[in-house]
């Protein structure tokens, strides 16, 4: 669909932009903060998204359940590290008699050197979490991004037009990589913080009911500081997301029309316009910095505070002998020194879930806009009448054919045009007037409102569309090369072609010319999009592409419009041997190259205005002759 007529391709679903939350971890409690979470990336139906996640990571069942058999290990490893401590610290005694300090050296031996199994343990299993953890990611994302992929090769035509490319290609890489970061790192921490959250907590109980309580209170504090202070911090960093959107947009408009830019001498206003981003951007990312820097050292005193208040409240029971009511043993050093880890151990899962919230919602807004692209329905293809492309004349009819890319802004309005088998129509109209829709219609890139096409008779919505295509083949203005060799370019309409077909269709295109000056010929890599070919040679190579693919029905559009003369003036000599016998339709805007067509079509407001051949509509004066007139007395239409 041309540019002018593609008047539905609005931007939809711009890409997320992800920022990190200022971080860091300090002091003995092990306060962290939580300002990644103000500035998360929020999915609007998290409970869904949440389910069909887990259905993807669920396809691992064995990892899965290893993972998870290795997360409580290490949680129980970890667990009775500080059992241990202080146990062993329990071996040291006070003699009442003599007042000397005693040790049970062979009780602190077994200690120590059980403490030792535990954490070298603790830390193997850390790392065969980390191998699955990065498996378990890896292995779902692969799935997630197959049938993204290839969801996407059954889009309609239509959802590709109205959607940036670039936010397609951002599901596929940002958001998927979201995804399998927030599995190997927020996922697993997720549930090991948990499982340790509540292991520290029985172990806490379990040494002292009244330390625990004191290690507790001061939770609701944290929560009431990040909360307050999320609320100034949010608008600062969703603020700096918006400028920062800007800044990456105005980067791209500069650099992919550079040679505008240049063209109008609008160099200094580019930069002058990046520069008053970047200062506002500078200025509002200071300031969310500041404020999330704040909440680091704010957590810091609140986890030092609680290490403050279990240690005297220990400290206190010691030196008055309260006994352990669950044990019935006295507290000793060794169990207020447990408590002090125990709460450590506490306190840390609440800020890392706190922390990686951030990550959470961001990667479950991302699996939301992937799901988004899943959920579209496939490309309509309800033709079960099978036809032999080798038996097709070609005769194409539009009967009463009414089309709009947009409800009430109709394109086509009852549109009655036919082609019959073998003739070389020309299509001709204004901007706008519908010339290329009709090849789209034609090809079921979209589906007409109302009215029939048939080829041969047969409606074409009938025919399965692959069938439908190959008997089409296809020479745009705008030339579509692949990172290949010129070989597998030009064989791209027909892979099984031999290499003698392939050298013939190059004859013919007269594009072998070029290729056999090329060093490697026809086993050129080509560069994306043929960058390293002319604009002539790119077209001359899609137009043996055509030749090769041996259609009954061959659409033009404007297919020498970036060629010379001399190059023009020997494609139009091919062009007349391969539409020879074939159907063909050309969109054409330089009418000097339409004079020979049998047949020239002019469309006005969507309806076939003239039909007849050069001479014809000239006499008649009509619409043709107009264009015509304007076109070569130099007039703008």
């Amino acid at each position: 669909m041309s540019k002018q007529e593609n008047r539905a391709s609005t931007p939809d679903n711009p890409p997320v932009i992800r920022f990190g939350g200022p971080g860091g971890r300090g002091g003995p409690g092990g306060g962290g903060p939580m300002a990644a979470r103000m500035n998360a990336e929020k999915p609007k139906n998290t409970k869904k998204t949440l389910v069909r996640l887990l259905q993807y990571i669920g396809k691992s069942k064995a990892v899965v359940l290893v993972l998870l058999g290795i997360m409580l290990a290490v949680t129980a490893a970890d667990l009775l590290g500080p059992f241990f401590q202080a146990k062993a610290i329990d071996t040291f005694s006070v003699d009442p008699v003599t007042g000397w300090l005693t040790v049970d050296m062979q009780s602190l031996q077994v200690y120590l050197v059980v403490m030792a199994v535990v954490f070298i343990f603790s830390s193997a299993l850390s790392f065969f979490q980390g191998i699955l953890s990065a498996r378990l990611a890896q292995q779902t994302v692969q799935v997630m991004r197959s049938d993204l992929f290839r969801k996407i090769s059954r889009l309609p035509i239509s959802y590709t037009d109205r959607h940036r490319h670039g936010d397609i290609m951002s599901r596929m890489t940002n958001d998927v990589e979201n995804v399998s970061n927030a599995i190997s790192q927020s996922v697993t921490t997720l549930f090991s913080c948990v499982i340790m959250l509540v292991g520290a907590l029985v172990m806490m109980m379990y040494y002292s009911w009244q330390m625990t309580l004191i290690a507790i209170v001061t939770i609701p504090l944290s929560i009431f500081i990040s909360s307050a202070l999320g609320k100034l911090m949010r608008k600062h960093f969703v603020r700096r997301q918006k400028l920062l959107g800007q800044l990456n947009g105005q980067v791209e408009e500069t650099v992919t029309s550079y040679k505008t830019v240049v063209a109008y001498g609008k160099e200094e206003e580019s930069v002058e316009k990046f520069g008053a981003i970047s200062h506002e951007l500078r200025s509002c990312a200071i300031r969310a910095r500041v404020w999330g820097s704040i909440m680091g050292p704010i957590m810091n005193f609140v986890g030092n505070l609680q290490y403050v208040l279990i240690a005297a409240t220990g400290g206190w029971m010691v030196i008055n002998g309260v006994v352990n009511h669950l044990t019935g043993q006295l507290i000793s050093v060794g169990s207020v020194q447990a408590m002090l880890q125990y709460s450590k151990k506490f306190t840390h899962p609440i800020n890392q879930i706190a922390n990686q919230y951030s990550g959470i919602l961001t990667a479950l807004a991302g699996a939301e806009r992937i799901f988004e692209i899943m959920d579209q329905a496939d490309e309509i293809d309800e033709g079960t009448r099978k036809i032999c492309t080798d038996e097709v004349c070609g005769e194409i009819v539009f009967r009463d054919v009414h089309f709009g890319y947009l409800p009430d802004e109709p394109v086509l309005k009852g549109l009655d045009l036919t082609v019959r088998p073998g003739q070389k129509i020309a299509i001709v109209g204004a901007t706008g007037s519908g010339k290329t829709t009709v090849v789209n219609l034609l090809t079921r890139f979209y589906e007409t409102d109302s009215g029939s096409i048939t080829v041969d008779g047969v409606d074409i919505r009938e025919i399965p569309k692959a069938d439908l295509r190959r008997m089409i083949a296809i020479v745009l203005q705008d030339t579509v090369l692949f990172k290949d060799t010129i070989a597998n370019n030009v064989k791209y309409g027909r892979a099984d072609a031999s290499d003698e077909r392939m050298h013939n269709a190059a004859r013919v295109a007269r594009a072998d010319h070029f290729i056999d000056r090329l060093p490697d010929g026809y086993a050129t890599m080509l560069a994306e999009g043929g960058s390293n070919l002319s604009q002539g040679q790119r077209q001359l190579l899609a137009i043996a592409r055509a030749v090769l693919a041996d259609p009954k029905i061959l659409i033009l559009d404007e297919a020498t419009s970036n060629v010379d003369t001399r190059t023009e003036m020997h494609i139009q000599q091919a062009m007349v041997a391969l539409m020879k016998n074939r159907t063909s339709l050309i969109i054409a805007h330089r009418l000097s190259t339409i004079q020979d067509a049998d047949a020239i079509v002019v469309i006005k407001n969507g309806r076939v205005a003239e039909m007849g051949d050069h001479e014809t509509l000239l006499r008649l004066g009509g619409e043709y002759a107009q264009l015509y007139s304007n076109q070569f007395a130099g007039v703008a239409t």
